[in-house]
C-alpha cells in the first residue's frame, strides 16, 4: 500500500472540508452582519430624525387570539347602582345619568378617576383609562383582560360625558364576557417592529417621542354577539406637545387605521 499517496489524499480531503466549513462560517457571519446592519439602520434613521424611542419595552412577550361574547346586563345588576337614573338599551348598553355630577380637577388625575369608576360603575375594576378628549367632551375607559386594554372597542368601553363646566353628568357602558383563548400562545412581534411599521409608512414625524408602547387587544372579527381579538400594540406618540396613538397588529405587523366610517383601513409594513 502506498502510504505516502494515501496520506496526500487524506490531506487534500481535509483541506477541502476545511474550505467548505470556512465558507459556511463566513456566509453565516455575513448574514448576521446584514441583520445587525438592518437593525442599526433603523435606529440610525430614528436618531437622525430626532425620534426618542427609549421608553418602548424590549422583553419578548407571548400571547394568543381570544374570543369574547357581548354581555347582556340584567335589571338585577343595575339595581345595585345608587344615585343614578339607569336605562338599559338593547340589553347590552347601560346609559346612566348621575344624581351628583363628578367635578374634574383642572389637571386630570387618572388614579382618582379610576377609583371613582370602581365606586360608581358596575365591574368598574375591569376598566382602564383610555383617553380624555376635551374637544368632544368625553373621557373613555376600555375594558381590561389580564391587565391588557381592549383598545377602541365599542362593545367594551365606558364613556363619561363631560359638560362645559368640567363636570361628568352621565355615562355609557358596554362590556364583553367569556373572554377565552382560541389559539396557542406564540411570541408576538417586539414593540420595536411596531415603531418600525409606523416609521416606514411615514407616520412618525421628526422630533417625536414614543411616550409608551403597550400590548392589548383589538377586534379582528366582529359579529353581533361575539368577537375575535388579536394581540395589538398601542404606540403613543408625542409631537409638539400633542399626543396621538396608533395600533399595530402584534402578530402580522400591520398598522390599524380607523376611518370615519364603520370599517377600518390597514397599512402593510413596507
Amino acid at each position: 500500500m502506498d502510504w505516502g499517496r494515501l496520506k496526500t489524499i487524506f490531506i487534500i480531503a481535509f483541506l477541502i472540508l476545511d474550505i467548505f466549513l470556512l465558507t459556511q462560517l463566513m456566509n453565516k457571519q455575513k448574514d448576521n452582519k446584514l441583520e445587525v446592519k438592518t437593525d442599526v439602520s433603523l435606529e440610525e434613521n430614528l436618531k437622525n430624525d430626532g425620534i426618542d424611542y427609549s421608553n418602548i419595552p424590549k422583553d419578548p412577550i407571548r400571547d394568543q387570539y381570544m374570543s369574547a361574547n357581548t354581555k347582556v346586563f340584567s335589571e338585577k345588576e343595575v339595581d345595585k347602582l345608587k344615585d343614578q337614573s339607569v336605562t338599559i338599551v338593547d340589553g347590552a348598553i347601560i346609559y346612566s345619568e348621575l344624581a351628583h355630577p363628578f367635578k374634574i380637577p383642572e389637571k386630570l388625575n387618572v388614579q382618582e378617576l379610576e377609583q371613582y369608576v370602581k365606586n360608581t360603575v358596575l365591574y368598574g375594576d375591569q376598566y382602564g383609562f383610555g383617553n380624555y378628549d376635551e374637544k368632544a367632551g368625553t373621557i373613555t375607559f376600555y375594558q381590561k383582560h389580564q391587565d391588557k386594554l381592549l383598545f377602541k372597542n365599542r362593545s367594551a368601553h365606558l364613556v363619561f360625558y363631560v359638560k362645559k363646566d368640567k363636570e361628568i353628568d352621565s355615562y355609557e357602558q358596554t362590556m364583553l364576557e367569556m373572554i377565552e383563548p382560541i389559539s396557542e400562545k406564540e411570541e408576538v412581534l417586539p414593540a420595536m417592529r411596531a415603531v418600525e411599521a409606523i416609521f416606514r409608512n411615514k407616520l412618525l414625524k421628526s422630533d417625536s417621542k414614543i411616550v409608551r408602547a403597550e400590548l392589548g387587544y383589538y377586534t379582528v372579527v366582529n359579529m353581533e354577539a361575539s368577537q375575535v381579538l388579536t394581540p395589538t400594540w398601542q404606540v403613543v406618540i408625542e409631537h409638539d406637545g400633542e399626543q396621538e396613538s396608533m395600533l399595530v397588529n402584534a402578530f402580522e405587523g400591520q398598522i390599524i387605521q380607523e376611518n370615519t366610517g364603520n370599517g377600518k383601513t390597514v397599512l402593510e409594513v413596507k
